[in-house]
């Protein structure tokens, strides 16, 4: 149960870190590798990431 809670948070913070292209250094770091994958689409990756993160979550939360 404590995993879901995790996963739910965790997804959120990478989708309002990629809508909002945050400053914070662990997202600078984290978008820069992806960035090289990615290119410029590096902050969609985060949002599409962090929500599909968030959703799995949520599926554990409620044991599917």
């Amino acid at each position: 149960m404590p995993w879901g809670i995790a996963m739910i948070v965790i997804g959120g913070l990478m989708a309002l870190g990629g809508a909002t292209q945050s400053d914070f250094v662990v997202y600078r770091l984290l978008a820069a590798r992806s960035r090289l994958l990615w290119g410029e689409r590096g902050h969609a990756f985060f949002i599409v990431a962090g929500m599909l993160v968030a959703v799995a979550g949520v599926l554990m939360l409620v044991a599917v």
